[in-house]
């Protein structure tokens, strides 16, 4: 990770948590929306997601019907096998990985499953679409694990140059 923006980012991204929040609450969601595809790729380049793997380590992606049907298939399962021997059922009612980290995870934080991955993994840290403000607690959630959440913050908060 590159230093400046994302030096102490942990610790920046818990003391910002309240101004994130705010600007999250009032902001122009145009305006941000128009923001979020050049910041998102900035923050990609700025950080390099297989130092990190933060997400993989400990927290899981929802499972959704397509995704267990696909990857039960590309793992030569059944989807009731596929379900049993790595799933459970959370809280809100979805499927997600029974450890952390996940199982899929590799030594050197590439993805086992990288073409068949789950689409929430595809999808994560949401940096580039309007979960971003529409999922504040979602956003806030994930500005404190993941460095390219802070950095796309920092940058639309104007805490970063």
């Amino acid at each position: 990770m590159t230093a400046g923006i994302l030096q102490n980012w942990e610790k920046k991204a818990k003391e910002h948590k309240k101004q994130y929040q705010q600007f999250l609450k009032r902001t122009d969601k145009n305006g941000v929306l128009k923001q979020l595809p050049a910041l998102h790729e900035a923050a990609f380049e700025a950080v390099d997601c297989l130092t990190c793997a933060n997400c993989c380590k400990h927290y899981s992606p929802r499972f959704k019907t397509p995704d267990v049907k696909r990857i039960a298939r590309g793992l030569g399962l059944k989807e009731s096998v596929f379900i049993d021997t790595y799933l459970r059922v959370d809280e809100d009612g979805d499927f997600v990985v029974k450890q952390s980290p996940c199982p899929f995870l590799n030594t050197d934080n590439t993805c086992g499953i990288y073409d068949i991955r789950p689409s929430d993994c595809a999808r994560f840290p949401y940096t580039d679409e309007d979960v971003l403000i529409k999922r504040p607690a979602l956003t806030l959630k994930n500005s404190e694990f993941c460095p390219i959440t802070y950095y796309v913050l920092e940058k639309l908060t104007g805490n970063a140059g």
